[in-house]
C-alpha cells in the first residue's frame, strides 16, 4: 500500500526518461573501463557502444513523443531565458519549475548530443591492432583513423560535461536545498515543487518498449548488414 506521504507527492519523470538517465550514468564509466582493460575486453566495450545508441536514440524520439516534462518542447529555451534563470538563481529566487530548469534543459541536450558523437564515431572506429568498429567497412582506414581521434577526444568533452552536471546538482543541493536526485529515482515531488495541473498521470510504458524495439531492431539489421572489416597495419 502507498503511504501517505508518496501519495501526496506528484509524478513528473516517467519510469522510461529515470531508465534511461540511470543506464546511461552505468554506461559511461563502463566504456571507459571496457576500453582501459584492452583488446580482449573490447567485445564488451561495443556492446556498451551498441546499448549507448540504442538509449540516445530512444531518448531523441522520446523527446517528441514522450510525456510532458520529457519532451524538448517543455524545456529549451531561448538564450534569454537561460540568462535569466542563471541571474534568479543567483540571487536567490525562487524556482518552481517542475521538470528540467532553462539552464538543466541545455545541459541535458549537450551530454545527449556528446553520447551520440561517441556512438557515431565508435560505430567507424578502430584501435589500431586488430577491433574495429561494425562499419569500419563502410569507410577509407584515414576515415576510420580520424573518426577514432574524434572518438578518443570527444569522450574527454563528455566527461567535462558529466563533471559540470554532477557540479551542478550538488551546488542546487546546497544553494536551493533541492534534492534533485531523489526525483530521478522515484520520479515524483512534493506538490510545492509541482502544480497539480504539471503533473503527469502515468509513464507510457508500453510506448517506451515499442520504440526501443525499433531502435534495437535498426541497429541490428544495420550491423549485419555492413560490410566485413579487415583492418590493414602498416610497421
Amino acid at each position: 500500500m502507498e503511504s501517505p506521504k508518496r501519495s501526496r507527492q506528484r509524478l513528473v519523470w516517467d519510469l522510461p526518461t529515470r531508465v534511461t538517465h540511470w543506464l546511461l550514468a552505468i554506461c559511461v564509466p563502463l566504456a571507459w573501463v571496457t576500453h582501459e582493460l584492452g583488446t580482449e575486453y573490447f567485445h564488451w566495450h561495443r556492446y556498451t557502444g551498441y546499448t549507448v545508441a540504442v538509449l540516445v536514440a530512444f531518448r531523441v524520439v522520446w523527446g517528441w513523443a514522450g510525456t510532458k516534462h520529457a519532451r524538448f518542447a517543455s524545456f529549451l529555451r531561448g538564450p534569454r531565458s537561460v540568462l535569466d534563470y542563471v541571474c534568479s538563481f543567483g540571487r536567490g529566487a525562487a524556482d518552481n519549475v517542475p521538470g528540467h530548469n532553462p539552464a538543466g534543459g541545455w545541459m541535458a541536450i549537450v551530454l545527449l548530443g556528446l553520447l551520440g558523437l561517441q556512438v557515431a564515431t565508435g560505430l567507424f572506429a578502430n584501435d589500431q591492432i586488430f577491433n574495429t568498429g561494425p562499419f569500419y567497412g563502410w569507410v577509407s582506414a584515414q576515415t576510420s583513423d580520424a573518426l577514432s581521434r574524434l572518438h578518443r577526444r570527444s569522450y574527454d568533452w563528455l566527461l567535462i560535461a558529466v563533471a559540470i552536471h554532477i557540479a551542478a546538482v550538488l551546488v542546487y543541493l546546497i544553494v536551493k536545498k533541492r534534492n534533485l536526485v531523489r526525483p530521478m529515482l522515484t520520479g515524483r515531488k512534493s506538490p510545492d515543487e509541482v502544480a497539480p495541473q504539471d503533473a503527469i498521470e502515468g509513464s507510457r510504458t508500453g510506448r517506451a518498449l515499442a520504440i526501443v524495439l525499433v531502435a534495437v531492431g535498426v541497429l541490428a539489421i544495420a550491423v549485419r548488414l555492413a560490410p566485413e572489416a579487415t583492418i590493414s597495419l602498416s610497421f
